[in-house]
């Protein structure tokens, strides 16, 4: 999970790499195209065996499948077409909270005051973070950020439903589905507006450019495809709500990746925001210990 994180963490840099030469359907598409011929990569190669799977069980897959990445990743890109990247992460902020209380309601999930605490501190954590960066939720952007909650809620039934279904399958075989679904999906997306407006070109002119090949190999087969796999096998041995916690360390790794490759400031809140965050994540993990 620690991996996932760090990788999650710098894609957001990366898709703002990407997002200087293309749309986020665009992005998108050739996100997970990138990602599908990596699986095909695997396959050929023997890596990995093929998927068997039957109706019913590709079927199962499916709709969780619908859940992330495709509700999470297209409504998270409508969103931020309304609200700006930072009210978007305070609203992604309350995953965790949100994770906790439907893990505790639909998995049984037992959690003690000091796992509630340190979930409550690591969300404080970010929304401090976003607030001191000087943020104001104002009253037009109301849409974009009900949408990003939209996309909050898609990730929590992930977790949730996942957890469930997740212990029956093999990790690449759930893998599969997911990219392959997101793949077809919006590229269905991202080539219609094209073919719509007479613009197609546009669609392929990124793929002249070095620095969008780079940020999408890294997208889709770093952050789409290994990181899907760490989170699929991560909820078969971890609590829906802990995976969801630990990934809370995710805004930290993307503004450390933004200092490092975007030239991005570092100011005290952040180191502040940083300790509140990691703080709750060692105290929800050491209280699941003391709770096993």
């Amino acid at each position: 999970m620690a991996m996932s994180t760090l990788i999650i963490g710098l894609s957001f840099v990366f898709v703002k790499i990407a997002l200087r030469s293309a749309g986020p359907f665009d992005v998108l598409a050739h996100r997970f195209n990138a990602a599908v011929i990596a699986l095909l990569l695997l396959y050929a190669t023997g890596i990995v065996k093929k998927p068997k799977l039957n109706r019913k069980q590709f079927l199962q897959l499916l709709s969780i499948s619908v859940f992330y990445p495709l509700l999470f990743f297209g409504l998270q890109t409508i969103g931020l077409q309304y609200t700006t990247a930072s009210e978007a992460g305070i609203m992604s902020a309350i995953t965790p909270v949100m994770t906790l209380l439907l893990a505790s309601l639909l998995l049984k999930e037992r959690h003690t005051i000091g796992q509630i605490m340190g979930v409550v501190l690591s969300v404080a954590g970010i929304g401090y973070i976003f607030m001191k960066s000087g943020t104001i939720i104002h009253g037009n952007s109301i849409r974009g950020n009900f949408i990003i909650l939209l996309s909050v809620f898609s990730i929590v039934f992930y977790y949730i439903f996942g957890r469930k279904i997740n212990k029956h399958y093999r990790t690449i075989d759930i893998t599969f589905v997911m990219i392959v679904l997101a793949a077809i999906v919006f590229n269905v997306i991202a080539i219609g507006n094209h073919l719509a407006h007479g613009t197609m070109h546009e669609f392929i002119a990124p793929l002249s450019h070095s620095s969008f090949i780079l940020a999408i190999l890294y997208l889709g087969v770093l952050s789409s495809m290994v990181t899907s796999v760490f989170n699929n096998y991560a909820l078969v041995y971890i609590p829906a709500s802990q995976v969801a916690v630990i990934n809370n360390l995710t805004p930290l790794v993307s503004i450390m990746g933004g200092i490092m490759i975007l030239d991005e400031q570092l100011h005290l809140f952040h180191f502040i925001g940083a300790a509140m965050v990691i703080l709750g994540v060692l105290a929800t993990t050491f209280f699941q210990h003391r709770n096993s």
